[in-house]
């Protein structure tokens, strides 16, 4: 639902939470003001953004004074605050809780996984011109592959979305979080037709705000891919 006050969201969109942060104030038509943060340069540890969070991380919300870092409290805030369609993040306690509780799954399984295959076959070639660790990368995609069992047989199951018949900040998560080793040209979830038949549902759910907050992945691949 869009309002007039404007919010202001401190993004790197190479990072996973930053683009489900942008996908849902885009799709809900939240007012909002992008502040480009670039990981790659350093640009986290200027005395500015550190006053912001100490931490230097982002993705960082600014609503009105009001400073909210990490990315699990920032879409739950939003999706409160600006009174999203409920499905988002469902007021029913039993709705919400299985929302809360695959949030709390995802960030110690799905998204150190995930994140390792990406660190291992895209990040840290390009930042040392290396060869690719295959027999680490191997153990990562073994691991990713456990975890992506486990999404589908304790989350998914048979239902059309993670947490139920319609679209959460649960299945936003874990979508930005699958796209990240495309951009070393890899389909996670190749042998998964379950979770790929979730996906088309999860992109088709999010219309345009899917693709352009992952322009930057599809960018990533493209030079890579042009490269070899």
């Amino acid at each position: 639902m869009a309002t007039g006050q404007q919010v202001d969201v401190y993004l790197d969109l190479l990072s996973q939470p930053c683009r489900a942060v942008l996908i849902l104030l885009t799709r809900n038509n939240i007012p909002h003001r992008v502040h480009s943060i670039a990981l790659r340069k350093g640009e986290q540890r200027s005395p500015d953004f550190t006053k912001l969070n100490p931490m230097q991380k982002v993705p960082v919300l600014v609503d009105q004074g009001f400073v909210l870092t990490e990315s699990d409290a920032i879409l739950k805030y939003l999706a409160t605050k600006y009174d999203m369609p409920e499905h988002w993040y469902p007021r029913q306690p039993e709705r919400r809780a299985r929302v809360d509780e695959y949030t709390a799954w995802h960030h110690s399984n799905m998204r150190p996984h995930t994140a390792r295959v990406f660190i291992l076959e895209v990040l840290l070639p390009a930042q040392f011109s290396s060869q690719v660790d295959e027999a680490r990368l191997n153990r990562a995609l073994s691991q990713l592959g456990d975890t992506l069992d486990k999404l589908e047989s304790m989350f998914l199951r048979r239902q059309p979305f993670l947490c139920g018949d319609d679209i959460t900040v649960a299945d936003l998560l874990a979508i930005c979080e699958l796209m990240q080793p495309l951009a070393g040209g890899r389909d996670v979830l190749q042998q998964h037709p379950q979770l790929q038949h979730w996906r088309t549902r999860v992109q088709s759910a999010l219309g345009d705000s899917f693709h352009q907050a992952h322009t930057v992945v599809y960018t990533v691949r493209d030079r890579r891919k042009a490269k070899l």
